[in-house]
């Protein structure tokens, strides 16, 4: 399928490895001149190199912390204009709320909350003057399936699919849209991070708490970053016009409810 957004521009945050890449990647096959963000340098312009000889795209990099005022700034430098915006980042480790304080909360809200919401706040608006927007979040299964020991990851991201939900209504007739997608196990170096502290915690092994995760999904299996990517592309075409304020899972079927 066509997704109609060749020579379009897209702002990728979280951009260098896992479902970040995967998404810049699939975007750049699609004729989209791609700005990638990433607060690790080497990585950021591998991916970069890579990209261009893969698909002979336009890409830029830019090395910042998008939690932080100075590094939205410089991606926006570097992307003025962006017609389609992936908010995409890490989140916090598992742990015990017990032992979470107030300065916990407010990291956790800055990174997974409230930089996404600034990025929102800094090219909403232009896209609707422009008349073409794809504002597209990635979250987390958490928002449906909450987990206690990711307390803080629930909270924060649940957070932005209620403020978004909000605002998507207000661009829809101006062609801009704003979803998110809810991904479940995905075989990502984020994943093995998750998986190597449960193991620190639980005294299980690796191995053990990796394959049960698979065996535990209906699907047997991690998704892989190239699944999101697709679902991604899909929301950032000219075909998704009509679709706004939705929280999508692909998750392998882990999640058990109707609605």
């Amino acid at each position: 399928m066509d997704m109609g957004i060749a020579g379009r521009h897209a702002l990728l945050t979280g951009a260098s490895k896992g479902m970040g890449r995967a998404c810049a990647e699939r975007l750049a096959r699609e004729g989209v001149a791609v700005t990638l963000v990433a607060r690790g340098a080497e990585a950021l312009e591998r991916t970069a190199a890579e990209i261009r000889d893969e698909t002979g795209a336009e890409v830029a990099t830019v090395t910042a912390d998008i939690t932080t005022e100075a590094g939205r700034a410089a991606a926006l430098a570097a992307c003025p204009e962006p017609d389609i915006l992936l908010n995409n980042g890490g989140g916090k480790p598992p742990g015990d709320f017990r032992d979470w304080r107030r300065e916990d909360w407010i990291s956790a809200l800055d990174m997974m909350m409230l930089a996404p919401i600034e990025m929102i706040r800094l090219t909403f608006d232009g896209m609707v003057a422009r008349g073409y927007g794809r504002i597209v979040n990635i979250a987390a299964r958490g928002v449906k399936i909450p987990q206690v020991e990711l307390g803080q990851s629930n909270g924060a991201r649940t957070g932005l699919v209620g403020f978004c939900a909000g605002l998507a209504r207000e661009g829809i007739a101006r062609n801009v849209t704003i979803n998110t997608i809810l991904p479940g196990i995905v075989e990502s170096d984020g994943q093995r991070q998750h998986v190597a502290r449960l193991a620190e915690t639980t005294g299980r092994s690796f191995d053990e708490i990796w394959e049960s995760r698979a065996a535990s999904s209906p699907a047997k299996r991690f998704g892989r970053p190239e699944e999101i990517a697709a679902l991604f592309a899909f929301l950032a075409s000219d075909h998704a016009g009509l679709m706004t304020g939705q929280s999508i899972l692909m998750d392998g079927g882990d999640y058990p409810g109707l609605l």
